[in-house]
């Protein structure tokens, strides 16, 4: 299965990300989100190639050493909560 993905916006509220640390960021968070897509899966409503105007992630704690490849993992570990199945 091909699962071809666009976030065109992403809202972080509370945490401010600094622009030498975002290219990192958005790495790890494709690296983490492809992983677990291509594990898991996608949840039945999108399964059949539905376009979805926005999905709503589950909030997290952050943990780990606060560093913006970790933040980007569990951003997209709630990301495919919203999404995978």
């Amino acid at each position: 299965m091909n699962v071809k993905l666009h976030i065109e916006r992403l809202v972080l509220d509370g945490i401010e990300l600094s622009p030498a640390d975002r290219p990192a960021f958005q790495a790890a968070l494709e690296a983490e989100l492809g992983r677990l897509l291509a594990q898991g899966g996608v949840g039945a409503e999108l399964a059949g190639g539905r376009a979805v105007p926005a999905v709503r992630a589950d909030g997290f704690q952050m943990n780990g050493d606060g560093s913006s490849v970790r933040l980007g993992q569990q951003v997209a570990q709630s990301v495919y909560g919203g999404i995978g199945r």
